[in-house]
C-alpha cells in the first residue's frame, strides 16, 4: 500500500471500518456488484459519498477490501505442525453458514470480474496475490518439515485446487462446501497431489 493510501484511510477508525465492510457485503447479497453503488453504501452506513471515495477511491476497491477483511487474518499464522492441519485449520476457519454465503457472494463477484477490469485488478492485488504469497509460507514450512518434497509439480496448483473444491461443490453436487466437505476433499485430493 502506498504512503499516500496509508494516510488516506487513517481517519476512520477499525471499529467504524468493520461496520463499513459489513454493511458492503449485505449490499452486496442483497442487490450484487453491478447494481451497488457508492450511494448506497453511503446511505446504508449513514456516510458521505465524498468520505467513501476519499477512503478507498471507488467501488472496486472497496468490495475488494470489504471481502479481504472478511477472511478475518492471513493464514500464514496457523502453524499447526503439519501441511494436513494447516490446511484443515485453514477450512475451519469459517463455519458452514459462513462458507454457504461466501459461495454465494464470490460466484455473483466471478461474473461481474469478467465485465469490469477494475474489479478484477482490485481483487489480484488485495485478495489473490497475498492469499497465494500466504499459501506458498504454508509450503515452504511443508517443505522445511520434510512433508513435500520442493520439485513437486502440484505445488503450483495448490491455490486452483482449494479454490476448485470449493467453487464446484455448488456446481456439481447443487450443495455449498462444508467444512467436512472440503477437509475430506483436503485428505482426497490435494495432499495426495502434493505426497503428503
Amino acid at each position: 500500500m502506498t504512503e499516500a493510501a496509508t494516510v488516506r484511510r487513517s481517519r476512520i477508525t477499525p471499529e467504524r471500518e468493520a461496520e463499513l465492510y459489513a454493511a458492503v457485503l449485505d449490499l452486496l447479497r442483497e442487490v450484487g456488484y453491478d447494481a451497488l453503488t457508492m450511494d448506497a453504501v453511503a446511505a446504508r452506513t449513514r456516510s458521505s459519498k465524498a468520505t467513501l471515495y476519499r477512503q478507498w477511491g471507488g467501488k472496486a476497491e472497496l468490495v475488494a477490501r470489504a471481502m479481504r477483511h472478511q477472511k478475518r487474518a492471513d493464514f500464514t499464522n496457523l502453524d499447526t505442525g503439519s501441511l494436513r492441519g494447516d490446511l484443515h485449520a485453514l477450512v475451519l476457519r469459517a463455519d458452514d453458514c459462513q462458507m454457504e454465503q461466501d459461495s454465494a457472494l464470490m460466484r455473483g463477484l466471478a461474473m461481474a470480474m469478467h465485465g469490469n477490469p477494475d474489479l478484477l485488478r482490485a481483487f489480484r492485488e488485495l485478495l489473490i496475490e497475498p492469499e497465494v504469497e500466504e499459501m506458498r509460507v504454508v509450503l515452504r514450512r511443508a517443505i522445511d518439515r520434510g512433508e513435500v518434497r520442493p520439485d513437486n509439480p502440484a505445488m503450483a496448483y495448490v491455490v486452483h485446487m482449494m479454490v476448485g473444491g470449493f467453487a464446484a461443490r455448488t456446481m456439481i453436487d447443487e450443495l455449498p462446501p462444508t467444512q467436512d466437505f472440503l477437509t475430506s476433499y483436503i485428505d482426497a485430493v490435494v495432499l495426495p497431489a502434493l505426497g503428503a
